[in-house]
């Protein structure tokens, strides 16, 4: 399966979602201009993954900022990724960051996925 990376940039996220080496990764800043068009082929690549996935997946999130369309999406992330067997969370934030961690404890309470919180 071939690896999605796209680098990130001041409004867009770093994505990493390589299968072979088990690394699902979104991070940065998130506001595209177009969240819907932004994220698309990450719903697509997990798509595909869900119908062949690792025995075990983490993915990651390290966002520092998300606007509100981008927070639709991020749901639409992980409701895909709620049917892919032992699949994990791990919803990284600041130390200082009560909205990031905020977020990640109402994300968790919306999908029937694990999550790990994590302090960086």
């Amino acid at each position: 399966m071939e690896i999605l990376n796209l680098e990130g940039t001041e409004d867009t996220p770093k994505i990493m979602l390589d299968k072979a080496h088990g690394i699902f990764e979104i991070s940065g800043r998130s506001l595209p201009e177009d969240s819907a068009e932004f994220y698309a082929p990450v719903l697509e690549w997990i798509e595909r993954y869900s119908e062949d996935p690792n025995p075990s997946t983490e993915f990651v999130f390290k966002l520092e900022y998300f606007n509100t369309s981008s927070s639709k999406l991020i749901l639409d992330v992980l409701s895909a990724l709620e049917d892919i067997k032992d699949m994990k969370i791990a919803w990284y934030f600041h130390d200082d960051d009560e909205d990031m961690e905020e977020a990640g404890q109402e994300f968790s309470e919306l999908v029937e996925i694990p999550f790990d919180f994590k302090i960086y």
